[in-house]
């Protein structure tokens, strides 16, 4: 399911369940956008330029797992789905809890209705309880740190409910939605975040 390109993969992971045990309980999600980055082939991707200390876990083999830190303040997080030496990997963008909704609740206390619990990467991240403490692990069994459910056999989502479209916040060409219409989200789902085009920040003068 996840040794592939991820452009393929990412549609697939779409109604899959990413569940993670914490010393205070499991968190499940139950995902509903993601995004497909193709590292060195992809300007968006944080691979693009080649294996640095922070992006090394996207060259390993399908089935590790990429969390980043952001903005000085939030952690998303990334399933590698290539093969090893090959970056290639699918960020989780959002989902809806269908396990530990309230330890998802005290976790993001923020969050004013149960479907922005894990509406966007960061949310997502925080409703999980995964840091950067969890970069480099890889998918378990069931029971472990961190584990994938696919959808059961016939109760996949409907293909004809699978949207695709620009990236999130990419800058520059990886945020053409023509040449990388790489977010698949499925339509209809409360719990898909709202697209938000890229905004370059501007260097100060002086």
């Amino acid at each position: 399911m996840l040794a592939g390109d991820p452009v393929d993969v990412a549609p697939h992971l779409l109604g899959a369940v990413m569940a993670v045990r914490g010393d205070d309980g499991v968190v499940a999600v139950r995902l509903t956008e993601v995004e497909a980055y193709r590292g060195e082939a992809d300007p968006g991707s944080h691979a693009y330029r080649g294996r640095t200390s922070r992006n090394a876990v996207m060259f390993e083999a399908a089935g590790g797992i990429y969390v980043y830190f952001t903005y000085g303040m939030h952690h998303c997080v990334n399933i590698v789905c290539g093969p090893e030496g090959l970056s290639r990997a699918v960020l989780v963008r959002a989902g809806e809890v269908v396990e530990g909704i309230g330890l998802a609740r005290r976790r993001r206390s923020a969050a004013r209705v149960d479907r922005d619990l894990a509406r966007g990467p960061a949310r997502l991240c925080q409703a999980l309880g995964l840091t950067r403490a969890d970069n480099g692990l890889r998918l378990g069994r069931a029971g472990t740190r961190i584990w994938l459910v696919p959808p059961e056999a016939g109760r996949e989502p409907d293909a004809a409910l699978i949207r695709s479209g620009p990236r999130t916040g990419v800058t520059g060409p990886g945020g053409d939605g023509e040449a990388y219409p790489w977010r698949f989200w499925l339509d209809g789902e409360p719990t898909v975040s709202p697209y938000r085009a890229a905004v370059t920040r501007r260097r100060s003068q002086g």
